[in-house]
């Protein structure tokens, strides 16, 4: 069977898009997805975006991780958010379901901020802080983040939480409102080139902590930069945005 396929990145987190508006894409089958998913011998991606109807929403956003496990994706959310646009579902606002719930959505000039679920859910411990921001994150603040081993300690980590683990980001303070971050997430079973609700779960952490006192965070990653933004209410962050580019990369037919 041979399906259409379209590729997006953001900030390097990248995806391939189906339209499955007609339900052909067979999403059961971990086995396909991981195939595509595969750099080798597949197109190539951190994750998989398949857009269908909704009755209530401007779409339906299903993505899964490239090992075939279901969650939400930050940079997922806001490719899919260009992709539904690009097949003329949106114009420059969206409304859009996700696997954590409804989501809005603003494009200008190729920028998408992606309002994000409230967060909660934050656990402060001695050396890290745990957030879930539509799916786990443990953040921790280190030095020298340019040669910091990312991926052994990441893979430590984020298999010492229970099932399903956690994405763990590991930060370093740049200025009072500059973190850079590098991601390793689950699912993908490496570090990302970015994570959108990694960033997210970073710049809440921080605030957290009293390691800044601002509500809009700078976030520059392995691919580029993001942006988060919130306000904070009796310890539950509300309004979270966020903001970044999200880019056709190409298109094309595959044979599964």
């Amino acid at each position: 069977m041979k399906i259409d396929f379209y590729k997006f990145q953001g900030t390097g987190n990248d995806f391939v898009m189906v339209d499955n508006r007609t339900k052909i894409f067979p999403k059961e089958n971990t086995d396909i997805i991981s195939q595509i998913c595969d750099r080798h011998f597949g197109i190539g991606a951190d994750g998989i975006i398949l857009i269908e109807n909704d009755e209530n929403f401007d779409f339906k956003m299903i993505y899964f991780n490239a090992d075939g496990s279901e969650t939400f994706c930050g940079n997922g959310g806001r490719c899919a958010v260009a992709f539904a646009k690009k097949l003329g579902l949106v114009d420059n606002k969206t409304t859009f379901l996700a696997f954590d719930g409804e989501h809005f959505a603003e494009i200008e000039n190729n920028i998408i901020s992606l309002q994000m679920i409230d967060v909660s859910e934050i656990i402060v411990k001695e050396n890290s802080v745990f957030a879930y921001t539509g799916t786990q994150h443990h953040v921790e603040l280190v030095t020298d983040l340019e040669n910091y081993p990312v991926f052994d300690n990441g893979k430590k980590i984020r298999y010492s939480y229970d099932n399903p683990g956690s994405n763990v980001n590991f930060v370093q303070q740049i200025n009072d409102t500059t973190f850079r971050v590098r991601t390793y997430e689950k699912g993908v079973e490496d570090e990302t080139l970015a994570c959108g609700t990694g960033v997210t779960a970073v710049a809440i952490a921080m605030h957290k902590t009293n390691k800044t006192s601002s509500n809009l965070i700078s976030l520059p990653v392995e691919g580029g930069k993001l942006e988060v933004s919130f306000t904070e209410e009796n310890g539950i962050y509300k309004n979270v945005f966020l903001k970044g580019p999200a880019t056709f990369v190409f298109n094309g037919t595959i044979d599964i």
